[in-house]
C-alpha cells in the first residue's frame, strides 16, 4: 500500500470515528455543585464515616474510664436447711429451723481502683490523639485532592477551547480541501493533531472523575454530585515561606502532631499500667456480715468476717515484668516517631522550597500565548507559516498551561504536605 493510500485510510478512519460519535446518545450529565475549601472541610467533618467511627472508639475508651472507677458489687448468700428431722418439716423457716445469711464487700486496698481509672484515662487519651490523627490525615487528603481537582478542571477548560477552535480551524481547512485548495496530508496532520488533543483530554477527564469519586466518599455524598471547586487566586499566588524556618516548623510539629502526642499519651498509660499491676500485688480485703439463726453455739448468731488472700506464691511477678517492658517498648516507639516527625518536617520544608522557587521563576502570565496563538492561526490562514510550525506553536501553548497548572497544584501540594508534616495549618490557602 502506497503511503498516499495508507494517509487515506487514516483519514477515512478518522472520519468515520467522527462520524460516529456525533451519533452516540447523550449521556446524562449529573448535577454540577459549587463548592469552597471551607464548605467542604465542614461537610467532611460532620459526615465522613471513618471520622465517626473513630469517635465510637474514644466513647468507647472514656466508659472505661467510668467502669474502673466501680465498686465491686456486694456478695449475697443464703443457706437454709431442707429438711429440719426435728420439726418433720421441708425448708423449715421457723425460729427453729436453720437458715444462715451472709454478706460479704470486697475492697481494693493499695490504690487498685485510681490506679485502673488513670490506665482507663490515659486509653481514652491516646483514643482521642488517634481521632486527631485520623482528622489530620484525611484533611490532607480532601484538601490535596481539592487543589488537584481544581487545576485539572482549569487544564480541562484549556482543552475545550483550545478543542472547539481547532475544530473550527480543521472544518475550514477540510472545506478548502474539498475546493482542491490544499493538499489531503494538511488535513490528515490538523485531524490527528486534534486526535491527540481529545485524547489527552479524556485522559484528564477519568482522572477527574477517579478523584471526584474520592472527594464524594470523604463527604459521604451518595448522589453523585460533579463539584466543581472554588478558590481565591490571589490567596493562593500569596502563599509563601517567608517568615518561617525548618527549626521553628519543626518545634510546632513536636506539640501539634497528634500521632506523637498519642505516642507520649501510651507512655504514661504504660507507666500507669505498671503502678496498677504492682497495687494488684497486694491482696484485696473482704468484709462481710454473716448471721446463723440455729447452726451455731447459740440461737441467732451474728458476726462480722475478715478475709485476706497471704501473698506467698503470687505477688502478680509476671506482670508487673510485663509491664516494665512495655514502658521500654512505649518509649522506644515515641523516640522513633518523634525522628520521624523531625524528618517529615525537614523533607516537606525541602519539597516546599523547590516547588515554590520554581513558581516563583515561571510566567504564570497566559494572557501573551493567549494573542499569540490567535496571531498564529491568522498566520497560517494566510499561509505565512507552514503547517509544522502551526501545531508546533499550538502544541507550545498547550503544554505551557498544561505544565503551568501542574506546577500551580504541585505547590500547593507542597504547601499541604508540609501542613501535613507540621500537624497544623500553618499556611492556610483560604
Amino acid at each position: 500500500m502506497s503511503r498516499f493510500h495508507s494517509l487515506l485510510f487514516f483519514l477515512l478512519l478518522l472520519t468515520g470515528t467522527a462520524h460516529a460519535t456525533a451519533f452516540l446518545p447523550v449521556v446524562a450529565v449529573p448535577d454540577t455543585a459549587q463548592l469552597t475549601l471551607a464548605e467542604a472541610e465542614q461537610r467532611f467533618a460532620q459526615n465522613n464515616l471513618l471520622l465517626l467511627a473513630q469517635r465510637y472508639n474514644v466513647s468507647a475508651a472514656q466508659a472505661q474510664i467510668l467502669q474502673a472507677r466501680l465498686w465491686d458489687n456486694p456478695t449475697l448468700s443464703l443457706e437454709q436447711n431442707t429438711y429440719n428431722p426435728n420439726t418433720r418439716r421441708a425448708f423449715d423457716v421457723t425460729r427453729r429451723g436453720e437458715s444462715i445469711v451472709q454478706v460479704q464487700q470486697l475492697f481494693a486496698i493499695a490504690g487498685r481502683r485510681k490506679a485502673a481509672a488513670n490506665v482507663a484515662q490515659q486509653g481514652a487519651l491516646v483514643e482521642q490523639f488517634n481521632l486527631e490523627d485520623l482528622l489530620r490525615t484525611l484533611n490532607y487528603q480532601l484538601r490535596t485532592t481539592f487543589f488537584d481537582l481544581y487545576y485539572k478542571q482549569q487544564t480541562v477548560g484549556t482543552y475545550n477551547t483550545e478543542i472547539n477552535s481547532f475544530q473550527r480551524t480543521l472544518t475550514a481547512y477540510q472545506n478548502q480541501y474539498e475546493k482542491g485548495n490544499i493538499a489531503l496530508k494538511e488535513v490528515i496532520r490538523l485531524r490527528a493533531f486534534l486526535f491527540d488533543l481529545q485524547t489527552e483530554r479524556q485522559a484528564l477527564l477519568s482522572e477527574i472523575a477517579t478523584q471526584e469519586s474520592d472527594l464524594r466518599i470523604l463527604l459521604r455524598e451518595s448522589s453523585g454530585t460533579y463539584f466543581r471547586p472554588t478558590v481565591n487566586d490571589s490567596r493562593l499566588q500569596a502563599l509563601s515561606l517567608t517568615g518561617f524556618s525548618e527549626e521553628q516548623l519543626a518545634d510546632t510539629a513536636q506539640v501539634a502532631r497528634a500521632d506523637l502526642r498519642a505516642r507520649q499519651a501510651d507512655v504514661e498509660q504504660q507507666n500507669q499500667n505498671l503502678r496498677l499491676q504492682r497495687a494488684l500485688a497486694a491482696p484485696d480485703l473482704a468484709v462481710g456480715y454473716v448471721y446463723d439463726r440455729a447452726g451455731s453455739y447459740i440461737q441467732n448468731y451474728n458476726a462480722v468476717t475478715l478475709g485476706v488472700a497471704v501473698p506467698i506464691f503470687n505477688r502478680n511477678q509476671g506482670n508487673i515484668r510485663t509491664a516494665q517492658a512495655q514502658i521500654e517498648q512505649s518509649r522506644a516507639q515515641r523516640d522513633q516517631q518523634l525522628l520521624t516527625v523531625r524528618n517529615d518536617v525537614q523533607e516537606a520544608w525541602r519539597q516546599a522550597q523547590q516547588t515554590d522557587a520554581l513558581y516563583q521563576t515561571a510566567t504564570r502570565n497566559i494572557s501573551d500565548f493567549s494573542r499569540l496563538i490567535q496571531g498564529i492561526e491568522q498566520s497560517y490562514a494566510k499561509r505565512n507559516i507552514t503547517i509544522v510550525e502551526f501545531l508546533d506553536f499550538y502544541e507550545s501553548y498547550k503544554n505551557n498551561i498544561v505544565q503551568l497548572n501542574q506546577l500551580r497544584a504541585a505547590r500547593l501540594r507542597a504547601f499541604e504536605s508540609l501542613n501535613f508534616s507540621v500537624g497544623r495549618t500553618v499556611f492556610n490557602a483560604e
